[in-house]
């Protein structure tokens, strides 16, 4: 997430009206607007692999995938994110073109800009979500992902992958090998 723009505190209406007269995207999160940052070939590349992944293996499914220009809306925190990779299987959502409300899944690419809101306030507001079962974050510097799923009692559980793992998406009954995940990124 970016810097808040210089804008006023803005109504959850007032910000949908703004945003679609807007070049660049901002995130919503309770009143406050966040200009989203441009990001870097190894962020996109990873994040349209999972895309291709996801949109591939769902295909013939009434689930739906979804990258970062889909607007998620989290009404229990009054906020609108853009998630890098979000997967829904919702008759609502797919009514629904601008604005998508019921997710399953929510992958997100970490960057050092963002890492710590992804981990942390972003992931309160997505726990909030009574459709969301499994949310990712993928560190491209350590080729890592941490996967959060949410048991029967509720509780949100890791499931770490370390560098080389299939990571297994339960949510959606995908594993995916490590080096499609991340092919075509150059290590740095």
């Amino acid at each position: 997430m970016g810097l808040p723009a210089k804008t006023p505190q803005f109504s959850a209406a007032d910000y949908l009206a703004w945003e679609r007269t807007q070049l660049d995207r901002h995130e919503f999160v309770d009143g406050d607007v966040f200009a989203m940052a441009g990001a870097e070939d190894r962020h996109v590349t990873v994040a349209g692999n999972m895309y291709m992944a996801l949109r591939q293996h769902l295909s013939g499914s009434p689930c739906r995938t979804y990258m970062s220009d889909m607007r998620l809306q989290v009404a229990a925190a009054n906020s609108y994110f853009y998630p890098d990779v979000l997967v829904t299987c919702s008759a609502q959502d797919l009514a629904s073109p601008l604005v998508k409300t019921e997710p399953r899944l929510i992958v997100e690419v970490l960057s050092p800009s963002t890492a710590a809101f992804d981990r942390g306030l972003k992931f309160s507001h997505y726990r909030s979500l009574a459709s969301l079962e499994e949310y990712a974050l993928i560190d491209l510097d350590t080729r890592t992902t941490d996967c959060y799923r949410k048991g029967p009692d509720g509780l949100w559980v890791l499931h770490p992958f370390a560098r080389g793992d299939e990571l297994a998406l339960a949510s959606v009954g995908l594993v995916l090998p490590a080096a499609q995940l991340f092919a075509e990124v150059p290590e740095q």
